[in-house]
């Protein structure tokens, strides 16, 4: 993964890429490298966006249908499959898919993993969608069957049961 940094050098943009060892970037080039920043930002926002109009949808097991409801990996298969976006049906299949992101660096559209209902079994069973960006408290939207917060709902990480059934967050999108 490249680390970019923009600056101006003389009044004209200028990027630095650490992954590539000290080079810098030509400004045609680091104007595309911020276009393409933009373009992933606007898709990570879409999502949420979309994902967002399902709330209070019901949770329905093994059901991908908002007419009916979610199950949790049916909800982000459904909000991903309508950007183009294949994910694996079932939550379990999860912990193979896209790069893995740490928790304080996971963006909107990242994808969040736990275990299912009890956290003594270490496999993923439950899946959501970041809704929030780095430095801002970790929220995300899934469908939950809960008694609590049934349905689809958007949960703050750190004032939640989740932490202790957490199993990593991972990225299918373009960073």
């Amino acid at each position: 993964m490249s680390l970019l940094v923009n600056f101006l050098l003389a009044h004209t943009l200028v990027c630095f890429d650490y992954a590539q060892h000290d080079k810098l970037l030509s400004p045609v080039r680091a104007e595309i490298v911020q276009q393409e920043v933009q373009a992933t930002s606007a898709i990570r926002d879409s999502i949420v966006d979309y994902a967002k109009t399902f709330l209070g949808t019901p949770y329905k097991y093994a059901n991908a249908d908002p007419s009916c409801g979610f199950d949790c990996s049916g909800f982000t298969w459904f909000v991903f499959n309508h950007f183009k976006v294949d994910l694996p049906r079932s939550s379990k299949d999860y912990i193979s898919i896209g790069k893995r992101v740490s928790l304080d660096s996971c963006r909107k559209g990242d994808l969040i993993l736990f275990t299912g209902t009890d956290s003594r079994d270490r496999r993923v069973g439950h899946v959501g969608i970041i809704i929030s960006n780095p430095g801002d408290s970790v929220k995300f939207i899934h469908s939950s069957s809960s008694e609590n917060h049934y349905g689809v709902t958007i949960t703050n990480y750190y004032k939640s049961a989740y932490p202790k059934r957490f199993m990593g967050v991972t990225s299918v999108l373009p960073q």
